[in-house]
């Protein structure tokens, strides 16, 4: 089955020893998206139609012009652009076409306009493309977990989870386990996250007392990358980003 091919990056996030394999699996997500969007699919009609309606947000518009293929990105922006001027005039000389298309729900003109640029404003194709990957990630994840003796160990050994990742598990885990499976995840869960967080916590507080000179000359232990690692913990990102 094709779903089970999601199998793979979620064990390859868990082996990997990362201070959240979440994070880890949405970066690689991220970085793949990133990837095939200013590869030669830039040139293929339905990749232009999708990003000529929607766009990028600030976010992966910064990392696709960071990727180097400017003429790429000018092309995709240049027929974005076309669209969003060719919307905007229908929509301000109170042409209907738009609105026939029930993308608006409103029918007066200004409403119109508002929930055009709203819907502009929040869509963005990369986060799309990685959202529908991620949510099956996640499916398999809570998959593994209740099927998988090996996986469900690995879960309880590893480093744990940022903040944000322990609390979409967390939100989830009733949805998706029944019973008593579903109490032991959020066990396991919150064992596993209140552990590491404290683990990383006391690094960073090392990390701290070495800028003291009573500590110079004191070994730095487990405590010179802490404040990446602590940035990985608190704010849902790979220390690379």
């Amino acid at each position: 089955m094709k779903e089970k091919l999601y199998t793979i990056p979620v064990n390859d996030a868990f082996n990997a020893n990362s201070e959240c394999p979440i994070c880890l699996m949405n970066k690689t997500l991220e970085d793949n998206a990133i990837d095939f969007t200013m590869g030669p699919s830039y040139m293929e009609d339905d990749v232009r139609a999708e990003t000529d309606n929607i766009g990028f947000c600030s976010r992966h518009i910064e990392k696709l012009y960071k990727n180097q293929n400017r003429l790429g990105l000018a092309l995709m922006l240049k027929t974005h652009m076309d669209k969003t001027v060719k919307d905007l005039e229908e929509l301000t000389s109170g042409d209907s076409k738009l609105t026939s298309l029930s993308l608006f729900k409103k029918e007066t003109k200004n409403d119109g306009i508002k929930a055009y640029l709203e819907q502009l404003d929040h869509s963005c194709y990369i986060c799309d493309k990685i959202n529908n990957t991620f949510t099956r990630y996640i499916d398999t994840l809570f998959s593994l977990y209740q099927k998988d003796d090996q996986f469900r160990n690995k879960f309880k050994l590893s480093k744990g989870f940022c903040t944000f990742h322990y609390g979409l598990l967390y939100s989830e885990a009733s949805k998706r386990l029944k019973g008593d499976k579903s109490k032991e995840f959020i066990n396991s869960l919150s064992t596993v996250y209140l552990d590491n967080i404290k683990r990383v916590r006391d690094d960073l507080e090392w990390f701290i007392d070495k800028f003291d000179y009573r500590y110079v000359n004191e070994p730095w232990k487990n405590s010179k990358d802490a404040l990446l690692r602590a940035i990985v913990k608190t704010n849902s990102t790979t220390a690379d980003n």
